[in-house]
This record gives C-alpha cells, structure tokens and sequence, in this order.
C-alpha cells in the first residue's frame, strides 16, 4: 500500500496556535501599558473562549482611566478586569471542568481564584515576569493545592505575520 500524503510539514502545532490566538486577543486591549490575552480551550483542542484586559460592558474606555499613578479611584486598577477573567466571564457554553488556558502573562491571584472555580485544570502562560510579587507567589500556592497544572510556554523562534 503506498502512503498518499503531500500535506504541508510547516503547519503551527496546536499550543502555537492557542497561544497565537491569546496574543491576537491581546491586541484588542486598549490599556497602554499592559495587553494581555486568554484563550480557553476544551479537551477536543475547541476553542471555547476568549478575553483581554479591560474595562466591563458599559463602562467607556474613553471615561474610565487607564493611568496606574495617581489617586486610587482615578487608576485602572479598581476598574480593569483581567483577560483570565474576562475569557471566563464570556464562555456562555456552561461547564469549563477540564478546560486549560493559554494566557500571555502568569494569572494574578484573583484570576487563580477564578480559574479555579471554573474547574479549568490547566494553565500554559508565556510571560512570569511579576513571578516574585505575592499576587502570583499566592496564584501558585493555589494552584498546587488544587491541582492545576501551570506549565510555561516553550517558544521556538517561529514568526508568523499576518497582513490585515
């Protein structure tokens, strides 16, 4: 029997396209300092949600602020919700048990909370870069105890582009 196959051998594997897909969400944050995005993705390698960082349904970009110095109530701070959040928030599928996430930047420990809960079992994140601060020290500590796997993720110099 003779293989017939001339598929393409370059294809993106599928933690490139899920954490591609996390960095493309991203983008769509209007906060100048941080932009940061999540994908989650359901057993069968289905996209089940997505979110970036921003303000909630019905709070204006243009109203609310996006400094982070300042008086407390005039930061983002109070006001931002997290894209971990948000791609939670936005599944309208029901049950997310199982489920792993890509995101660009570690979950903070609010966002752990709610990865948790929400039964996602799996987290592949690309940036650690606040890896020493207590929001993602305490994010770990949770993770471990409820054992959810926070794996990073493993680039491999590739470049896509895309011409919109």
């Amino acid at each position: 029997m003779v293989a017939v196959s001339d598929k393409r051998e370059d294809y993106i594997s599928w933690d490139e396209y899920f954490m591609g897909v996390a960095y493309l969400s991203a983008m769509r944050s209007k906060d100048p300092n941080t932009q940061v995005g999540a994908c989650i993705v359901g057993k069968d390698n289905r996209i089940l949600s997505m979110g970036y960082n921003g303000f909630p349904n019905g709070c204006s970009d243009d109203e609310f602020p996006w400094g982070k110095q300042g008086l407390e109530l005039d930061i983002k701070y109070l006001y931002a919700a997290h894209s971990e959040l948000n791609a939670i928030l936005n599944y309208r599928g029901g049950n997310l048990e199982g489920a792993k996430m890509y995101v660009t930047l570690f979950p903070c420990n609010e966002c752990a909370k709610a990865i948790i809960q929400s039964g996602i079992k799996t987290v592949v994140y690309d940036c650690d870069k606040y890896a020493s601060t207590p929001a993602v020290v305490a994010s770990k500590k949770m993770f471990d105890a409820a054992g959810v796997k926070y794996i990073p993720y493993r680039k491999n110099g590739r470049k896509i582009e895309i011409d919109l």
